[in-house]
């Protein structure tokens, strides 16, 4: 049924504005806003990606953004100089800059304006 369909994803913020500043400033993606919609145009726009205002928005309690990259470190510190706080979990083995190195891909995680979880990941 569904099996040739551009299907796309999505999240809900409360604030487009806020979202398109941090997702486009911030983060340096190519976003767009038709609408009052935001859409992340990412993978050179290959794989659009909707953010949507949602006034009682509850952040999603599970990462709903990876970005893979080379270099971790100089990711994690390219996210501190851009004034993204990187997070920290309990029970979560998370060295000096706030990366996990356990287990699968390094992987350090941050948030959105929305509070919504997005992360950082270096295959091995």
């Amino acid at each position: 049924m569904f099996k040739n369909t551009k299907a796309f994803s999505g999240f809900a913020v409360p604030d487009v504005e806020a979202a398109q500043k941090f997702y486009g400033d911030t983060l340096g993606i190519e976003t767009s806003v038709e609408h009052g919609l935001l859409t992340l145009h990412l993978d050179g726009g290959a794989r659009p990606t909707l953010a949507y205002p949602k006034p009682d928005h509850v952040p999603a309690g599970y990462t709903i953004l990876n970005f893979p990259v080379d270099d971790i470190d100089a990711a994690v510190d390219a996210l501190t100089e851009r004034g993204v706080e990187i997070l920290r979990y309990d029970g979560m083995t998370q060295d000096e800059r706030g990366v996990m190195r356990e287990g699968g891909p390094y992987i350090a995680w941050f948030a959105d304006p929305a509070g919504n979880v997005l992360s950082v990941l270096q295959e091995r």
